[in-house]
């Protein structure tokens, strides 16, 4: 077991004791540690950038990939899955959205994918528009609806950054252009996404919200393993609803559609800027609404590269964040 943070070694030592697991703790525990002969498959868990380094790590030493760190994909999709091809490594989605469209390919990963169709729950805020927000605070952003995530992952499906984040995650991992990636709202998170062939078939994938089963799958891929997780029940669920997600209030799913067109480190911007932003909103430093406003100035200011290295984009989020916080500064004071 290894885990980002050493203050929290302690605590985790403590309760897996008993177990006779070892744990590890910080970055240079996180890099080393996926290069033991001991290790096949690493599930990459971390939050954020936090996960780049390590997974790329992992991938040259050829372990097999579950990755559940979609932003890993975000900042550096191109190098990581090149280096994943030229290494002979699977990447197995972990994410519910991505190991949906996963297992709805099996079985025709010969055919050409016409489009896939992401689907989001709506987050706290579905249905609300710029005025309702003006006002929000971190506490009522963090009540979401369906799922029990982290902080970090929560407010990000409130703002719908999340759901820009595995657009860009779906680009890579399925290899899409933007035009084949669609967005849908459906609030009661049932069907988890969807793929469309070019016969015009749909086939979807369904089931309670529960990361259990992606997490399964991708460890136990081909296998599906027998499981005593809870079964859904269409008569709990006479009616499955859709809409269109609203880019007008959500603008953090448009800015992620711009990162993806433009592609170069524009993603790499668009993910630290938003890492500063959710962390600044937590702390009550920045507005709901001003999330999107510091990622979109971050953007436009902060120097394009269209072919960046691994060190660019380290110096590109190093650089970014900086700006962020500079800008946030500025705005408390005023």
């Amino acid at each position: 077991m290894v885990i980002g943070d050493e203050n929290l070694y302690q605590y985790v030592f403590e309760a897996l004791d008993p177990l006779d697991i070892k744990v590890y703790a910080g970055e240079k525990a996180l890099i080393s540690i996926v290069e033991m002969d001991t290790i096949d498959v690493v599930l990459t868990a971390l939050v954020g950038y936090a996960g780049l380094r390590p997974t790329m790590r992992a991938i040259e030493s050829g372990k097999q990939i579950a990755l559940a760190n979609k932003e890993t994909l975000v900042i550096a999709g191109e190098l990581i899955t090149k280096a994943a091809s030229e290494k002979g490594v699977n990447i197995y989605p972990v994410d519910s959205e991505h190991s949906a469209i996963f297992q709805c390919l099996v079985g025709d990963f010969h055919n050409k994918i016409e489009k896939i169709i992401l689907t989001a729950s709506g987050g706290p805020f579905r249905g609300k528009k710029m005025s309702d927000l003006k006002d929000v605070k971190a506490a009522q952003a963090l009540k979401h609806p369906n799922w029990d995530m982290g902080a970090k992952i929560t407010i990000d499906s409130a703002s719908m950054m999340n759901k820009g984040l595995e657009v860009i995650e779906a680009k890579w991992l399925f290899g899409l252009t933007p035009e084949q990636i669609e967005v849908v709202v459906h609030p009661q998170s049932i069907i988890h996404s969807m793929a469309q062939f070019e016969d015009g078939s749909i086939k979807a994938q369904m089931g309670l919200p529960d990361m259990r089963l992606p997490i399964q799958y991708a460890l136990s891929y081909p296998e599906r393993l027998k499981s005593d997780f809870p079964r859904f029940n269409f008569m709990d669920y006479p009616e499955l609803t859709f809409e269109q997600p609203d880019i007008d209030t959500f603008r953090n799913l448009r800015l992620s559609y711009q990162a993806l067109e433009k592609g170069g480190n524009l993603p790499c911007i668009l993910n630290a800027a938003n890492e500063i932003a959710v962390e600044a909103f937590l702390k009550d430093k920045l507005g709901f609404l001003q999330m999107s406003d510091l990622i979109a100035k971050c953007m436009d200011f902060m120097p394009f590269l269209g072919h960046p290295t691994l060190e660019d984009y380290i110096e590109t989020d190093k650089e970014t964040r900086i700006k962020a916080k500079e800008i946030i500064d500025k705005w408390v004071v005023h």
